[in-house]
């Protein structure tokens, strides 16, 4: 197997039990995995096949998004006023994505990974959204990106014009989906048990995900509607709040993964602490949509009660962008704020919610997440030759404050370098971006969906 060795690094973020940050630091891989971190110094004997001069760079693992719907937004990406409602954005986003063609549907989703991969997102979970996922598995295959998918399934009427399945055929085709499509690519293709949502689901079909997840050692994952008059219709008919209730059921657990969460209140995280059921957090999404997760999310008390929380991005056509370090960012000044106590979140806890947190909300902790001897070598290089960088003593404080994806020069994804000096491998980017704009319009125009602008275009 090749072997790669990442050379001389300014600062080496490992996000191992520690934390420790390594200055002048070296990182070997031998095929998928990496066999040797720690200073240069020590390393200095140690040659590989290819050999990356990582002087004036910041080294991290590579990035997490733990919830992003990576299929039908970036060919309609920013057509929606910012002044649009939830409800009225959620059925027009499906109706355009239930109309997508296999063509369609993988160049869209390969110009979103493009996207990721080049700003440092190594893996993420796309929450079951994906309609033709044999031809998207090409845009994985292709990419190299480390992925977790599923069927998003319901089985009521819905306002969002998802196909309603009976339980028997949807449990079916929950097993169908792991079966065909787990372990794919060297295993960076992890695949899920993903019902919609509690409210589209039935007790029978949370019960099924969950028996899979568990029999398949991989994820259940689905939404939970938290508003108040969810919380007050669960307490009037079980007497109990949402997530209590899921746990009487039995679809909590260590392998359980809750988007959103905006209006989870005490007992409801008390559950998943209880239970060790994980979270993401979507701030990109959730201030873009109005939904007050400075006044009704309750990140510090999960983090202090020990869930585990990892981030995410919704989708390119609500939140408009998906790139994890804004995300951090976010995450980090929002608490700050809406607490007006600095001390609310952490530029580290930011960091770790995106890596290591990120990993194990989505099982993956023992592979991916952070930079040691035996874990696959999933890592990202930034340039610190740049103004936002500089001056650099905290490599913490100036990556989760002052850098962005611009600055990302070398991303690796299982050993195999996908992103070079900035620049895609596998992929001609802008023959891409070209490709999906045309296929925007085109689903715009057989749909008759679009919505006029504020100023004028002459």
């Amino acid at each position: 197997m090749a072997t790669l060795k990442i050379d001389n690094a300014k600062f080496v973020l490992t996000m191992d039990p520690e934390r420790r940050i390594i200055r002048d630091g070296s990182v070997l891989v031998d095929g998928q995995r990496i066999t040797q971190v720690g200073k240069a110094t020590e390393m200095a004997g140690v040659t590989a096949d290819r050999t990356i001069d990582a002087s004036e760079m910041v080294v991290t693992p590579g990035f997490c998004n733990a919830h992003l719907h990576i299929s039908y937004a970036h060919d309609i990406r920013g057509i929606f006023p910012d002044t649009l409602g939830g409800g009225e954005y959620i059925q027009t986003a499906y109706k355009l994505k239930s109309v997508m063609s296999e063509e369609e549907e993988y160049h869209t989703t390969f110009l979103a990974i493009t996207e990721l991969l080049k700003y440092g997102t190594t893996c993420f979970l796309d929450p079951g959204s994906t309609i033709h996922i044999d031809a998207c598995m090409k845009a994985y295959g292709d990419s190299g990106v480390r992925a977790n998918l599923g069927r998003q399934i319901a089985v009521k009427p819905n306002p969002v014009s998802l196909p309603v399945t009976p339980v028997d055929e949807a449990i079916t085709q929950m097993e169908d989906t792991i079966r065909t499509y787990d372990h794919h690519f060297d295993g960076r293709i992890r695949a899920w048990a993903i019902p919609y949502s509690v409210d589209l689901a039935t007790p029978e079909l949370l019960k099924a995900g969950k028996e899979m997840a568990d029999r398949y050692q991989t994820g259940l994952s689905y939404h939970v509607n938290n508003t108040p008059a969810s919380i007050e219709s669960h307490k009037q008919e079980f007497g109990k709040w949402p997530l209590e209730y899921l746990e009487d059921l039995g679809v909590l657990g260590p392998n359980v993964l809750l988007p959103h969460l905006i209006g989870a209140e005490d007992p409801d995280i008390d559950a998943m602490a209880r239970t060790d059921t994980k979270g993401v957090m979507i701030p990109t999404a959730s201030i873009k949509g109005g939904s007050g997760t400075t006044v009704k999310g309750k990140l510090p008390e999960m983090l202090a009660k020990g869930v585990c929380l990892g981030l995410g991005t919704d989708a390119g056509n609500n939140s408009n962008l998906v790139e994890t370090l804004r995300t951090m960012y976010l995450k980090t000044v929002l608490y700050k704020d809406g607490r007006m106590d600095t001390k609310a979140m952490s530029a580290e806890k930011a960091l770790e919610m995106a890596t290591i947190d990120g990993a194990r909300a989505l099982g993956l902790a023992d592979d991916i997440g952070s930079l040691e001897a035996g874990k696959k070598a999933d890592i990202v290089l930034f340039d610190t030759k740049r103004p936002e960088w500089r001056s650099l003593f905290n490599p913490v404080i100036n990556l989760v404050f002052s850098a962005d994806g611009r600055s990302v020069h070398t991303v690796i994804v299982d050993g195999q370098v996908r992103v070079d000096a900035g620049v895609p491998v596998f992929v001609d980017e802008w023959d891409l971006i070209q490709n999906v704009q045309v296929l925007g319009q085109y689903s715009m125009d057989r749909t008759g969906i679009s919505y006029p602008q504020k100023w004028p275009i002459v």
